[in-house]
């Protein structure tokens, strides 16, 4: 059987190679093109903002893909794209010869079932019932009913920012349920009214019930002033230092116009 980690790192090289794919097919022209690939939940920013850049930019042709963040920073890495997103930070290993832009900042919602009557939980118990250490709803104020962990796959940014900000060197309970992205866990816990599950602020909706944590509610407001403290930042990352287009793309980005998009996707700007 193959191994979780080997799992991943095969994951990491096949979005790698499709990425790769894409702009070895792509027709080449005088168009100048910026390749942007990695986190998921920085997509649908990087989406809008580079919408708007082609706007006053028609000689310029921006694609944005996924993959997640350990992708968006291989492949920057390897030169395969010329900006890697991602929402988590980087390790030391990856900031070597990379220059990091941080576009935004993001809460990590704790998300259960709108049925559900849990409304507040400590750090330490949302640790404890993602190790598994809690396994019953009643144990923390609930209805005595069976807790269902719905987690994001490995390689995800959010994950990695969950772990690190929450999960203190614990693991995830073996037995989650993983899923591929936000609306995905959304979905899960929607439907189920025992689960639980992280999701990021920006793709929050009246389907699921957000989870204050140690008596903070997660608000752009609450993440703004960091008193939420289960926040992650958004990063543009690039290797080397931006020249041409796609520093003139990353300078629009910090501008005040570009940061007006960010807080319209829901995203917390920097400025």
């Amino acid at each position: 059987m193959i191994n979780v980690n080997r799992k991943y790192k095969l994951g990491i090289v096949i979005a790698i190679i499709i990425i790769f794919a894409y702009l070895i097919i792509v027709p080449q022209s005088n168009t100048e093109r910026i390749q942007i690939a990695g986190s998921t939940s920085v997509q649908p920013v990087a989406e809008a903002l580079a919408e708007k850049f082609q706007e006053t930019h028609p000689n310029v042709k921006i694609n944005v893909q996924g993959g997640g963040s350990s992708v968006g920073i291989s492949s920057v890495s390897q030169g395969i794209t010329q900006i890697g997103t991602s929402s988590r930070a980087l390790t030391s290993e990856e900031k070597v010869g990379l220059t990091e832009y941080v576009i935004g900042k993001e809460g990590i919602v704790i998300a259960v079932n709108n049925n559900n009557n849990v409304s507040d939980l400590s750090k330490e118990q949302v640790r404890d019932v993602f190790s598994g250490e809690i396994k019953n709803w009643k144990d923390v104020g609930g209805s005595d009913l069976e807790i269902h962990v719905i987690t994001r796959e490995e390689g995800s940014g959010t994950r990695s920012s969950f772990e690190s900000l929450i999960m203190d060197g614990a693991k995830i309970r073996p037995d989650a349920v993983v899923q591929s992205s936000t609306e995905s866990v959304k979905q899960v816990v929607k439907g189920d009214p025992g689960a639980i599950g992280f999701v990021s602020l920006a793709h929050m909706s009246s389907d699921v019930k957000a989870l204050k944590v140690d008596g903070v509610a997660p608000s752009e407001a609450t993440v703004a002033n960091k008193s939420y403290e289960i926040q992650t930042p958004f990063l543009f990352v690039i290797k080397g230092e931006p020249k041409g287009v796609v520093k003139e793309f990353i300078d629009f980005t910090l501008s005040p116009e570009g940061q007006a998009i960010v807080k319209s996707q829901n995203i917390v700007p920097i400025k």
